[in-house]
């Protein structure tokens, strides 16, 4: 669905020169600098231990997070409801919905389980380092002593607002700044209903006085910034907003590089001595298959064989609820 265009007008901030290899983008240089001292190894330490722990909390990497002492009888029944919430996300993320009940036609439903059980080991686990790296440049911005304040605006389309004094004028620069761990978290198509709705948040925010510039923070995609455009006119989708790379953007909200922020996570996560197996690696136990087996044959889409027998049928499952 196409985006309705909506005229936006340029905010006043400080921009490079034509010429520049950041034409028109945000001009750090006219803002306030990162303090001389900078965030201690120590407490960049501290801010990944929480981050982490926070980011588990918000989404655990692990779908078999069994709690130790429990019975037989608790065991098994937590894991057939595991099996239960992993055939509801076989249900959820189809995919293709035609070329997903083709595939699995004939297969029986402990492989079909299996695979989505690693499927939705690997979304966890990057809806885990999501979290993370979101709490971290907010934790790291407010460490930092950068920015006049850095407060989490609890809206859904930005993760997070700094406000910055320029150096030129007595004046602000709000960043309404949303994280995302790579730039192929969004599809093409879905950049610039992102950028419109991050640019209404911060041209409606009551608490705001002085310009905006709207980021988009990419936590592990290598390169500067740069402009979203149109493919066809080559026109900015916003003259305000921004992507900003991971060489870029933990330097200018944490005063470290990219490779100093992924260093600083492996020793602690060398620290912490849980490493998490390899998604295929992981021993899967058979009730949970089974608890996945039992919600197939309640909605009829297997045979008494375990099979899934109906292509059709399974269309059917994933397009209609």
């Amino acid at each position: 669905m196409a985006v309705k265009s909506v005229h936006v007008v340029p905010q006043a901030y400080p921009r490079h020169h034509e010429g520049h290899e950041c034409a028109s983008m945000l001009d750090e240089s006219a803002l306030a600098s990162h303090p001389v001292s900078a965030i201690s190894a120590e407490k960049l330490k501290q801010l990944l231990e929480s981050c982490i722990i926070r980011a588990s909390r918000k989404s655990g990497r692990e779908i078999l997070n069994l709690p130790d002492g429990i019975s037989a009888e608790e065991t098994e029944r937590r894991l057939l409801r595991k099996g239960k919430d992993l055939f509801n996300y076989f249900r959820k993320y189809p995919g293709d919905p035609a070329a997903t009940a083709h595939q699995i036609h004939r297969k029986h439903f402990r492989d079909v389980a299996i695979e989505q059980f690693h499927n939705q080991s690997l979304q966890k686990g990057r809806m885990n380092s999501g979290w993370r790296y979101q709490f971290l440049a907010f934790d790291c911005a407010n460490a930092s002593h950068r920015f006049k304040s850095v407060a989490d605006i609890g809206a859904k389309e930005a993760d997070f607002v700094a406000v910055i004094d320029r150096m030129d004028v007595p004046e602000t620069v709000s960043l309404y700044v949303s994280v995302k761990n790579r730039t192929n978290t969004m599809g093409g198509q879905d950049w610039p209903k992102a950028i419109a709705a991050l640019e209404q948040v911060a041209k409606h925010d009551k608490n705001r006085s002085g310009a905006y510039c709207c980021v988009f923070g990419i936590a592990m995609d290598r390169g500067s910034r740069r402009i979203r455009r149109k493919q066809d006119t080559k026109l900015a989708y916003s003259p305000n907003t921004e992507e900003w790379l991971s060489d870029f953007f933990w330097t200018f909200f944490a005063n470290r590089t990219y490779t100093d922020i992924m260093s600083a996570m492996l020793d602690v996560l060398d620290a912490q001595q849980q490493k998490s197996p390899l998604v295929k690696d992981i021993n899967i136990p058979e009730k949970l298959l089974e608890g996945f087996g039992v919600c197939c044959k309640d909605h009829k889409l297997i045979d008494d064989s375990g099979r899934f027998n109906d292509a059709h049928a399974m269309v059917r499952f994933f397009c209609e609820k």
